[in-house]
């Protein structure tokens, strides 16, 4: 039989890709193409596990090379993708007539390793955020019409444009967009890409437990303070989650805390409870509601673990101090405003490649023109409480930041304070919530005034010193059925939950505030 005309393609293509991968000593001759660049026309189940083995969701963020100044006189020389040698340099000028003028961005692009590949840059100050991509080499220009203020000028005047590379180039962008768009959706290949992504990311097991997976539980056994720590691994809330582990460390992504009211009834508090309205804050509510939610309209699939006070911290615990706090809470918004501020405690050292501060301020800009309102809430008004300003854009604060002498980096690492008040009110993220009402139950003791809990990620509250440390005083429903003995409860899920380092750290003065966290090891110093 003749052979198809997809698979007369698919040799032909396969026969390109060796030839061009073999060729030693032929160092000079430019490849006709790149075996990357032509992958996708190979049939899906061919192209995409081989795209899989090279690429990964860190693909999808540029990295920063530099910033093209006026002062750089042609000094600004890097390494891209597809062209190896590239030059970029400003000039500043008037040809609009506008009161600041505008600029044009000198780009000198060669030695490309193949005729089919591209880079493409994407160009920022704090007053906007641009793109281009180059496929030919030779000088290309990118123009700024006119300057939108004068702070705008002054700043590119000294500092320049950021230039950022996406180093994957077009195709390995597109596949690291395959790799990170399942982890949003509800189904059952986003569950799948989420388990996929945190195995090839984290190093993490999800080993399948013994069925029931969810335990019969009594709730006479469950105390005030025993903490929740939450995994979900599947639709907008699993995606985000996903996220979140990765660049902190931690293996779960959300947490609340057990309470009981002075009548003795059991109640769960948590940060990020949506309410009727479709927002989420923080709430108390009774036991058997929260549970019921969990386990019959969680979309998300969570995965559930109780991590019970040791007897002596229980012993401590001041229920009615607890109680009090968590009423005054109530109803508040959830904790954005240092959602951020507590996963970036060093300038280069929470950041997985290539994501550093430099692509958080233009990822802060692009946000700060599309959605200001979301900006404001997210990073603005814990920055402006950073530089002891009010009402400061991120535009300006970053302008205010060069002033001083300092960097946008050491900015984002200036702790939070458990003290500050923002616009609406407190704010605690789910376990910065849990963790002042550990404060106030007195469970920090002394050490209170010296720690900011709303600097601690999910991972470092688990691996506190809290928590029972004898299995033989946890319930006897506990890890019920399992053939692996856990050091905590966990009461709901497929998976078996890991929590490295849990229940290893006692406290300390100004703990996590200054604390590395980069994949896959997320080692860190003691006393950081």
């Amino acid at each position: 039989m003749a052979p198809s005309s997809s698979s007369f393609v698919t040799t032909l293509i396969i026969t390109i890709l060796v030839t061009c991968t073999h060729t030693p000593n032929v160092q000079a001759l430019k490849a006709p193409i790149h075996p990357e660049d032509i992958l996708p026309l190979l049939p899906r189940q061919v192209s995409w596990p081989i795209l899989n083995s090279l690429r990964g969701a860190s693909d999808l963020l540029p990295s920063f090379v530099g910033a093209a100044a006026v002062a750089n006189n042609s000094d600004l020389r890097w390494k891209g993708s597809c062209f190896y040698e590239n030059t970029a340099w400003l000039e500043l000028h008037n040809k609009s007539g506008s009161e600041f003028g505008g600029g044009t961005l000198h780009i000198k692009v060669s030695k490309a390793h193949s005729w089919t590949c591209m880079d493409i840059y994407v160009f920022a100050t704090p007053y906007r955020v641009t793109w281009d991509y180059y496929f030919i080499s030779r000088e290309h220009t990118l123009e700024f019409d006119e300057w939108s203020e004068k702070a705008e000028y002054e700043y590119v005047k000294r500092k320049g444009v950021s230039i950022f590379l996406m180093e994957a180039g077009m195709i390995g962008t597109l596949e690291a967009l395959w790799e990170v768009f399942p982890l949003f959706t509800n189904t059952g290949w986003g569950e799948s890409s989420n388990l996929a992504f945190l195995k090839k990311h984290m190093g993490a097991n999800f080993e399948v437990r013994p069925e029931p997976w969810i335990t019969n539980i009594t709730q006479d056994d469950i105390h005030s303070g025993d903490f929740l720590a939450i995994s979900k691994i599947r639709g907008r809330w699993g995606g985000f989650e996903t996220l979140e582990k990765w660049v902190s460390g931690a293996y779960a992504g959300h947490s609340a805390v057990c309470l009981r009211d002075p009548q003795g009834k059991l109640w769960v508090g948590e940060s990020g409870h949506e309410d009727d309205e479709g927002q989420d804050v923080i709430a108390l509510l009774p036991w058997d509601e929260w549970w019921e939610f969990e386990l019959t309209k969680d979309d998300a699939n969570p995965h559930i673990a109780l991590l019970p006070l040791h007897p002596d911290l229980r012993s401590r615990f001041n229920e009615t101090a607890a109680w009090e706090y968590a009423q005054s809470m109530v109803g508040l918004p959830y904790g954005y405003h240092n959602l951020i501020f507590s996963w970036i405690d060093t300038v280069s050292d929470n950041y997985p490649p290539p994501l550093d501060a430099n692509l958080v301020a233009s990822v802060m800009t692009v946000w700060d023109q599309m959605q200001p309102a979301y900006a404001a809430n997210m990073w603005n008004e814990a920055l402006n409480k950073r530089l002891g300003t009010q009402g400061l854009e991120l535009a300006e604060i970053l302008v205010e930041v060069e002033k001083r002498g300092s960097s946008f980096a050491e900015l984002l690492t200036i702790p939070e304070q458990d003290d500050w008040v923002y616009a609406d009110g407190k704010s605690t993220s789910c376990v910065a919530f849990v963790l002042e009402m550990y404060k106030e139950a007195g469970l920090f003791g002394d050490l209170a005034d010296q720690i900011q809990v709303t600097e601690f990620t999910i991972k470092d509250a688990y691996t506190l010193n809290f928590y029972e440390n004898n299995s033989s005083r946890l319930p006897k429903w506990c890890n019920e059925g399992d053939t692996v003995e856990l050091p905590f409860c966990q009461i709901k899920g497929k998976y078996r939950m890991e929590l490295p380092g849990y229940n290893t750290i006692d406290p300390y003065p100004h703990m996590t505030e200054s604390c590395p966290s980069l994949p896959p090891d997320y080692s860190r110093p003691q006393y950081c």
